[in-house]
């Protein structure tokens, strides 16, 4: 099998307007061939959404999801480019499902694009020294240990980055893979624009509970 390329699936998201991984896999089956893999996001609907990329999305909802009695909270903007689909049972579902994702998987980041250039560095600085002190990659080329490094860093981004995760109801696709399916239902340009999580308490020193250990604490420092 031909080997899958960075520059073969950046060339083919320059031409489709697929995401990273949809071209990737769809090289992947296509066995390099970038002819066989256009055919083959075209009829999963994902080249035909390209078409639609430059189009303005300035309608939509903002969403909302509460979950644990209160204790997590998500607002999402997702826009389309009308007012009509915003509207819609399904549109608003999908706001839902989102907002619902976002509160259960913790993304930093709608984009690989947002993530700031020294965040995405020192990730790869620890990655690669990661790689290079594990016993198994001794006596491996650099060129592996560099193939290694992006496959930790093609994680980091699942982990870390919204339209890269799996999608908490359905893992087997990615939350970009299910935006570019409602694209295709819709005819409509649809994105996630920014969201917001909240945990109750994040961020703050709690008190300790411990209110008699700390009189007796201060009682006993005064003797």
């Amino acid at each position: 099998m031909a080997e899958i390329t960075a520059a073969g699936v950046k060339a083919l998201r320059e031409k489709t307007g697929a995401g990273m991984m949809e071209c990737k896999k769809a090289l992947t089956e296509a066995g390099g061939s970038e002819e066989q893999a256009i055919e083959i996001l075209r009829k999963r609907g994902m080249a035909s959404a390209s078409k639609k990329a430059g189009r303005v999305a300035a309608e939509g909802v903002v969403g909302s999801y509460i979950h644990m009695g209160g204790k997590v909270g998500v607002l999402v903007e997702v826009n389309c480019e009308t007012d009509f689909v915003a509207r819609t049972n399904e549109f608003q579902a999908l706001v839902k499902d989102i907002a619902m994702h976002v509160a259960a998987a913790e993304p930093r980041f709608v984009t690989r694009e947002e993530v700031p250039t020294d965040v995405v560095e020192k990730e790869r600085e620890i990655v690669r020294a990661q790689a290079q002190n594990d016993p198994k990659n001794a006596n491996k080329p650099e060129q592996v240990i560099e193939k290694i490094v992006e496959g930790r860093l093609n994680k980091f981004y699942e982990e870390t980055v919204l339209l890269d995760q799996p999608f908490v109801k359905a893992p087997e696709k990615t939350i970009n893979e299910l935006l570019t399916e409602k694209i295709a239902a819709t005819g409509e340009r649809i994105t996630v624009r920014r969201f917001s999580r909240y945990k109750m308490g994040e961020g703050l020193q709690k008190r300790s509970d411990d209110f008699g250990g700390e009189v007796a604490a201060l009682a006993g420092g005064d003797q």
